[in-house]
């Protein structure tokens, strides 16, 4: 076996494939090519933050199995918008936000995620509660 890939990791994975193209016994070209595989999600998701509660920082994990639309937002008890944390037309695959708290009071905030194709429609839409404590 040239390499092996971990089909369950998140992270990418560089791959080198050496070659040679032989004509009439001769060699033609060689070289080396070097990709990146990165693993797909078969679904989306939006991760429990953590950590939680937190204090000032927490992680929030998505994942989006085609190229889609995304709104992920932090809002506060009565539901007003605090901040974006991503907004855009993102790649499938896996990502990290990351929501710093320090110019913001302690309480429950709510990390909601949705999700539209390129019709407009919502394909995914999830809330999580958080908690800042300081």
């Amino acid at each position: 076996a040239l390499g092996t890939i971990n089909s369950q990791s998140k992270e990418a994975q560089e791959l080198k494939f050496q070659y040679k193209i032989i004509s009439m016994g001769d060699m033609f070209s060689s070289g080396t090519l070097y990709m990146d595989y990165r693993a797909l999600p078969d679904d989306y998701g939006l991760s429990q933050a953590y950590p939680n509660p937190f204090n000032p920082r927490t992680a929030v994990n998505y994942a989006l199995p085609v190229e889609m639309h995304i709104t992920l937002s932090v809002l506060d008890i009565q539901g007003r918008l605090i901040t974006c944390l991503d907004r855009g037309y993102k790649p499938a695959g896996y990502y990290e936000a990351i929501w710093d708290g320090s110019n913001t009071v302690s309480g429950l905030y709510f990390i909601h995620m949705k999700v539209y194709d390129s019709g407009n429609t919502l394909q995914f839409n999830k809330i999580q509660k958080i908690m800042l404590i300081k």
